[in-house]
């Protein structure tokens, strides 16, 4: 094997490591194991709360509530449909159930908690950033005021100051 099909592999590998070592594929992983098995949780509330509460006015399986488009519908023993065309609207109402109680359990455990977080991480920035804005603008005012005390006591002309609070017009006078 030459020294560049090495280093080609080489530089392979460092790649694949630098790319699962990349923090957004790592979440993404840990993502998709927690949402597996939240999936499962939610399924369990549905099937074993949800469906018996939906079930005290018909069977507990949702999965069994259908209508007959077209003719008496029958079923062999497996539950394979031989005649009538079923409408299986059961199934429909457990998957949009399931599909709520995730879509709310997300929300109010994961992403209201998550944006009231960075909502007041947002405020805070922005009131560090005003402190440091103040602190700065003191820190400017006195030393305005020290280099006013040295020129003083120099016996120099006390440099002019603009009223509007801004720079002065020119520079410090400065003695050699």
């Amino acid at each position: 094997m030459s020294s560049s099909a090495t280093d080609e592999k080489q530089s392979v590998l460092d790649g694949f490591k630098a790319f699962l070592m990349r923090g957004n594929v790592i979440d993404l992983a840990v993502a998709v194991v927690i949402g597996a098995a939240f999936t499962n949780v939610v399924n369990s509330v549905v099937k074993g709360v949800i469906n018996p509460l939906v079930g005290a006015f018909g069977t507990k399986d949702l999965d069994r509530y259908s209508s007959c488009l077209k003719g008496p519908c029958k079923t062999n023993e497996a539950g394979d449909v031989v005649s009538g065309v079923p409408i299986m609207w059961g199934t429909v109402l457990s998957a949009t159930l399931t599909f709520l109680i995730t879509a709310a359990v997300v929300y109010f455990l994961m992403v209201l908690p998550m944006s009231r977080y960075l909502a007041r991480k947002a405020a805070r920035d922005k009131q560090a950033e005003v402190e440091h804005a103040e602190a700065e603008a003191s820190e400017v005012e006195l030393l305005r005021e020290i280099r006013d005390v040295l020129v003083a006591q120099r016996g120099g002309p006390a440099p002019a100051e603009q009223t509007d609070g801004g720079s002065e017009s020119g520079p410090a006078p400065t003695e050699r």
